[in-house]
Order: C-alpha cells, then sequence, then structure tokens
C-alpha cells in the first residue's frame, strides 16, 4: 500500500470514529478480524460503544480477553452490504442492540482495513428489501439456535457438498405443529439418538445436517436446537402465500409453513446459494453470496 493510501485510511477511519462519538450514535460495529490501534481509540467516546464483529471464535475470545465485545460471523466472501446483515442478524440474535438504537458500521473485505461506513437504526431499513425488525423471531426461540443456524445455512449455500451445489429447508420452532403439516420421505438419520446428542449447538450435529442436506426434504427443528428429524416433506399450504417470481418449490413451502404454524424457516437456494429466512409466510432477510466456492 503506498504512503498516500495508508494516510487516507487513516483519515477515513478518524472521520468514522469522530462520527462515532457523537451522542446520537448508540454502537459502533467494527466488522474486521484486525482491531482498532489503541491510540485512535485513546480519549475517544466511542471506545465504550465499540463492538468487533470477527470471523473465528478464536478471535472473538482473544478480543473478549482484552475486555472489547465482540461477535462471530461467518468468514464467506459476502459484499459489503452482507457482512452488515450478517452482523446485525448475530448482534440482534445477542441482544447487543435494542429497538431504536443507531448502528455505526465499518465493513470492508476480509483481510483488509475497512473502507465503507453505513449507518443503521433498529426498525428501520437494511436495504430496500430487508426490514431489521423481521428479524426480530420471537422471545421463545434460543438466539444462539437461530444464530448457528444461520451461519450453518451460509456455509451449506457457500460450500455445497463435494463441489455440488446443494438446496435445503430448516424449519426452527412451533415444532408439533409443524411435524403434523409434514410426512417423512426418508429415513429419518436421526432418529434414536438422544436429545444431547443432536442439537445444532454441537458442532458434530452442525456438520451432520450438511451432509444430510443432499436429502430431500427439510430438516425440524426444536425451539432450544434439538433436531427432530430431517427428510420430512412439508404438506402446509396456503394460497394466500405469495412469493417472489424465480422462487421454486422450496420457497414456497417454507412460505406456506410459516404462515400455517408459529414456526420460521430457512431455505438455501440450489441455483445461488443464498439464504432467505422466512416468518409468517414473507421473506425477512435475504442474504447473497459473491461467489461459491469451487
Amino acid at each position: 500500500m503506498s504512503d498516500a493510501a495508508a494516510k487516507f485510511d487513516r483519515e477515513f477511519l478518524k472521520a468514522a470514529l469522530a462520527l462515532a462519538n457523537r451522542a446520537e450514535v448508540d454502537h459502533l460495529l467494527y466488522i474486521a478480524d484486525v482491531p482498532i490501534q489503541p491510540s485512535e481509540l485513546r480519549g475517544r467516546k466511542c471506545r465504550k460503544k465499540l463492538t468487533y464483529a470477527v470471523t473465528s471464535e478464536s478471535i472473538a475470545d482473544e478480543f473478549k480477553r482484552k475486555k472489547e465485545k465482540a461477535l462471530v460471523i461467518p468468514a464467506y466472501d459476502y459484499s459489503r452490504t452482507e457482512r452488515v446483515k450478517v452482523a446485525m442478524v448475530s448482534a440482534l440474535q445477542q441482544g447487543a442492540f435494542k429497538e431504536g438504537d443507531l448502528i455505526l458500521c465499518l465493513t470492508g473485505r476480509i483481510g483488509r482495513q475497512p473502507d465503507t461506513m453505513m449507518q443503521m437504526r433498529i426498525g428501520a431499513s437494511l436495504d430496500d428489501r430487508v426490514a431489521i425488525e423481521g428479524v426480530k423471531l420471537g422471545d421463545n426461540l434460543d438466539s444462539q439456535v437461530v444464530d448457528a443456524l444461520i451461519q450453518l445455512a451460509l456455509q451449506i449455500g457457500q460450500e455445497g457438498f463435494e463441489g455440488h451445489p446443494i438446496g435445503t429447508i430448516i424449519c426452527i420452532g412451533d415444532h408439533n405443529h409443524v411435524l403434523e403439516k409434514s410426512r417423512q420421505l426418508t429415513i429419518n438419520p436421526f432418529q434414536g439418538l438422544s436429545e444431547d446428542e443432536r442439537n445444532v449447538l454441537d458442532p458434530r450435529i452442525r456438520d451432520a445436517i450438511k451432509n444430510f442436506s443432499v436429502l430431500d426434504g427439510a430438516f425440524i427443528i426444536r425451539e432450544d436446537g434439538v433436531v427432530l428429524a430431517a427428510g420430512r416433506y412439508l404438506s402446509a399450504s396456503d394460497d394466500s402465500v405469495k412469493i417472489p417470481l424465480g422462487l421454486g418449490a422450496r420457497h414456497a413451502a417454507a412460505a406456506s409453513i410459516t404462515a400455517t404454524t408459529q414456526s420460521i424457516a430457512m431455505v438455501v437456494s440450489q441455483t445461488s446459494g443464498a439464504v432467505r429466512l422466512f416468518k409468517e409466510g414473507n421473506i425477512v432477510l435475504e442474504l447473497h453470496q459473491t461467489a461459491r466456492r469451487n
């Protein structure tokens, strides 16, 4: 990097920190694995507002040892807007932000200093298509479970299975009604396991879900993260549900099951790898990946 470019980056950061110092800004969300230098934060009020979004648990643990707030987002190569969305959803699920908060977000490409600044108010739009209030999924859902499954869905969309793109549906919550409105297509690979052995908070179970995503049908997951079934055909139907043109049977099934139950559903698109989250028959979150892994 040239001296001129490095100087410009420093000036950009200083300007962003000056804005974050203002009383109307409630939080500074810094989406990068490399921390802001202590000298840049010395004497600034925004230091108490700072939350980092990083790409691994080990990096987050290192920040927390230094008494910094940190949350983890997937390490894949999203666009800048998508990285903000992922970080905001993770922060909301963990209760880091509340209704009405003004968030100043700094982001960029992975491994580089942030080069983009966005302001977001909880309750306003993330962009023209996604409203942050729609991502508030209900107190009955475990925030850790939802966050883990969003990240898992993104991994499935990005990686596929053995180099081949795959799509799937993950239903969470209101499991009794979802089971009533679905039927088993294949042998349930999770049947017979104890509840402790099939909770999505266990990384081994998340790996199993990735592998079983090649099966037709949906995953049914209880509010606390216990996987009840895989390979379920969602038979719920609601003629009032409308999905955007170009979306197929998986999206229609997810819209219908969430319109007729109190569940939420994540759909991984086999075509694009995009992840869409449905609630009450509507898309409340879309996450698009810039590229899929070959």
